[in-house]
């Protein structure tokens, strides 16, 4: 089970049995992390596939250092542009990557350890509570939309001092075509109750303009 089922050379019937198995463990790994990281639909699309596609590569490649170098130009000169995604989803592409190059060498039982097995690996140790830790969950994300005649420094340390445990910037952006700024805060309330009268303040001080305050992740402090 866990010899290559590849000889010399590569037969259809090798080719075509490493393909079915690596689809159906690309589909089962699938399956199971969508429990737990959250993306959309295309994304399960493609770690279903992305095993199959990295070990057809590897199976042809496979101790032929030609085409090789051929390969790795030809993907030399690909341009990938994608939005950045989370640590889950880089996490959950390497996996399947990893596990596409033990298929494409034809080691089939090691490829379905190392998909399946990192898969249900991560479904459990995500159900553990050991990392949902108090402090990080209070985190907050506070975006203030303010006009360019305001002066940010500073202007809202007094009602952060009040309402809030901690503020910390992670960002400024300009909005409305350069004709106001967006600020960013990670924030903790000191009071969860306190929140609508922390939002009135804010507004005074920023013309009744946008302001928002979702929950912190990993990803949505980026500006």
């Amino acid at each position: 089970m866990f010899d290559s089922i590849y000889s010399t050379t590569v037969t259809p019937g090798e080719f075509f049995l490493m393909a079915a198995v690596t689809l159906v463990a690309g589909l089962i790994y699938s399956w199971i992390i969508s429990f737990r990281v959250r993306s959309t639909r295309r994304f399960y699309l493609v770690t279903t596939l992305l095993p199959l596609m990295v070990a057809s590569v590897i199976t042809f490649v496979n101790g032929n250092i030609g085409a090789g170098v051929a390969i790795g130009g030809a993907f030399g000169l690909i341009r990938f542009r994608s939005a950045q995604g989370s640590s889950e989803e880089i996490a959950s592409i390497l996996i399947a990557m990893a596990s596409g190059i033990a298929f494409g060498m034809g080691y089939l039982g090691y490829g379905v350890c190392i998909l399946i097995g990192l898969a249900v690996l991560y479904f459990l140790i995500a159900a553990l509570p050991i990392f949902d830790h108090k402090s990080v969950a209070a985190d907050r994300l506070l975006k203030v939309t303010i006009p360019e005649s305001l002066e940010y420094n500073g202007a809202f340390d007094d009602v952060f001092a009040h309402y809030l445990r901690k503020a910390e910037s992670v960002g400024v952006k300009t909005t409305g075509m350069g004709s106001m700024f967006r600020l960013s805060y990670k924030i903790q309330m000191k009071d969860m109750s306190e929140e609508k009268a922390f939002i009135d303040e804010l507004r005074t001080r920023n013309g009744n303009l946008e302001i928002s305050i979702l929950p912190y992740t990993e990803t949505s402090g980026q500006l």
